[in-house]
């Protein structure tokens, strides 16, 4: 490095960049800065095979699947905890998620069929998933499929849920208007 070069070394700088990634981490603040360090660790062959890779969820402000994906995924939370199942929330998220048309339409489709509208069954899938099945005339359709039981024991159940172009869901059903 040239003296006489405007960038100089600070030797406190590395370490407070890396306290900085600490305190943004632990604050659950989200950071542009890379930092990179090399550790030597040995790990065991056996334990490098069984190691998965860390799993993630991402989404988009507006995009319907997530928003899709952000419904289904509360309002199972707030029916399926057992020990605290908490309605409340879910008449607050379908309230606030569905058209006040289709929450009508829901209501009697309930009464009439004895199951939850939202999930089409008296109980909460194990698992879920969403998928993107694109535009359909103003409208955007997306896939859930609900998987309900566990390990061979497993019926799994698709819906197609229509959101209007305002992002609020107009209508759930098991066919698609494709």
């Amino acid at each position: 490095m040239n003296p006489t070069s405007p960038v100089r070394r600070r030797p406190g700088r590395r370490a407070a960049v890396a306290a900085g990634l600490v305190l943004a981490v632990a604050l659950g603040v989200s950071t542009q800065v890379s930092a990179h360090a090399t550790v030597p660790v040995s790990v065991p062959a056996a334990a490098k095979a069984s190691t998965a890779a860390p799993q993630s969820v991402s989404g988009t402000t507006g995009q319907a699947v997530t928003r899709v994906a952000d419904f289904y995924g509360a309002y199972i939370d707030a029916k399926g905890d057992y020990t605290d199942p908490d309605p409340t929330l879910a008449t607050a998220l379908r309230k606030h998620y569905l058209t006040p048309d289709f929450a009508k339409r829901l209501a009697v489709w309930e009464t009439k069929n004895g199951l939850d509208g939202v999930l089409r069954a008296q109980n909460v899938p194990a698992r879920w998933t969403v998928t993107d099945n694109g535009a359909v005339g103003h409208a955007h359709e997306v896939v859930v499929t609900l998987t309900y039981g566990s390990g061979t024991t497993t019926q799994k159940t698709k819906l197609f849920v229509l959101l209007e172009r305002y992002n609020h869901i107009a209508d759930i059903t098991t066919t698609s208007s494709h």
